[in-house]
């Protein structure tokens, strides 16, 4: 994930910031990946929904166990040795990808409480995917003292993104 990188730590190995930070960047990483996944389950035809709910978390594990393997690997680089603390750390911090996966798998798995379709619970999981996105860049935004202005180009520019997935499943039939 460019531009997101794991919260430094002191010399004496802490955090410099007190208490958990959360990883906005891979929270709309995630929301986007979960979208993308959404918009093109079951677009050869018909799609079972546990496949669904499954393919969005496996998905999200491991687009997380390769953003840790790239936070790690790029501070190899540096010459830095990874350490236990060190991957439970990136671990933590990248797990935001994780986390936007599960609402739409939700979404996908109650829908059959419904008695909705696979499709039907697809395009909810779709909808909460992008909501979620704007969402938490938004959050983002404001967490880190934006103006009202860049707020709102923030979640303009991260629904736009959610738009043009939402445009490729329409494309893609599904």
């Amino acid at each position: 994930m460019s531009g997101s990188s794991v919260p430094p730590e002191g010399g004496d190995g802490t955090h410099r910031q007190a208490g958990p930070r959360t990883d906005y960047a891979g929270a709309i990483y995630g929301s986007i990946l979960a979208a993308s996944v959404v918009a093109t389950a079951g677009t050869t035809g018909e799609f079972p929904r546990l496949e669904a709910v499954v393919l969005l978390i496996v998905t999200g594990l491991v687009f997380w166990a390769t953003h840790v393997y790239a936070q790690l690997a790029g501070e190899r680089i540096h010459g830095q040795r990874w350490t236990l603390h060190q991957i439970r750390r990136i671990g933590t911090h990248e797990w935001s990808i994780v986390e936007a996966a599960t609402l739409p798998a939700v979404a996908v798995a109650l829908s059959a409480l419904f008695d909705l379709s696979v499709n039907t619970g697809l395009w909810i999981a779709l909808a909460v995917a992008v909501g979620q996105q704007v969402m938490w860049a938004c959050l983002g935004a404001v967490r880190a003292g934006a103006s009202h202005g860049l707020v709102v180009a923030e979640g303009v520019v991260n629904l736009a993104l959610g738009l043009i997935i939402v445009a490729a499943k329409v494309v893609l039939k599904h």
